[in-house]
């Protein structure tokens, strides 16, 4: 069973194909072809990453390769006719590279590719030398957790440490991802609580709460 939260280098490629500065436009194609990704780290000297260079730095390269845009479009789109003239790696890479750390949470690694806009990001040390990288396909492959494995958890790091002692049995089902918790809790105030932490745990693709608080006695008349 994994303890949440799954990190980086649990779900990271660690075999990367990169580039030096002065890589040339036809051999950036080629080992994007040949791995089949969307874009190679640029790194420098030991392995430092330095910046990316993906298909969309490529692209106007063969947009503008018989033409040039007029005055108007051309002044907005200064940085792409610029790199509709670049040769190497150096001239044609975004950088400074948006990476990340070994060791951050998986959920941190989706939302720094999605406010960059990215697909996927080099994995750096301290120093910013490359350890590997992670794509999005690596952050999705949480979900193909094994239902009892979740189920195993909520059981363990959820229910047993929120409600100890239950009024009946708290029961944990998973399917397909889906979580479906059941029972008669102490302590009504903490469901929400179990809610929240049912669906932090890595691979859960939705939370069914049906737990409920002690019955009601009927009042003395």
């Amino acid at each position: 069973m994994h303890s949440t939260p799954r990190i980086v280098s649990d779900v990271m490629t660690h075999t990367v194909a990169a580039v030096g500065r002065g890589a040339g436009f036809k051999e950036i194609v080629r080992l994007l072809e040949q791995w089949k990704v969307s874009a190679l780290p640029v790194l420098e000297g030991e392995g430092r990453v330095v910046g990316v260079v993906s298909q969309a730095d490529l692209l106007p390269k063969e947009e503008f390769r018989d033409s040039e845009p007029d005055r108007p479009v051309g002044f907005g789109r200064l940085a792409d006719l610029v790199k509709a003239r670049a040769v190497t790696a150096g001239e044609l890479m975004t950088s400074p590279a948006v990476t990340v750390h070994a060791d951050a949470t998986l959920a941190a690694a989706a939302r720094t590719m999605a406010h960059a806009r990215v697909k996927r990001l080099p994995v750096v040390d301290d120093h910013g030398m490359l350890q590997g990288i992670v794509s999005r396909a690596d952050l999705l492959k949480v979900f193909l957790r094994d239902d009892e494995d979740i189920a195993a958890e909520v059981r363990d790091e959820v229910v047993s440490y929120l409600f100890p002692a239950p009024l009946t049995p708290v029961h944990v089902a998973v399917h397909d991802g889906v979580v479906r918790v059941t029972g008669r809790v102490r302590d009504i105030a903490l469901i929400p609580v179990a809610v929240r932490m049912v669906r932090a745990v890595e691979g859960v693709v939705d939370v069914e709460c049906d737990l409920t608080g002690p019955q009601r006695t009927p009042e003395a008349y």
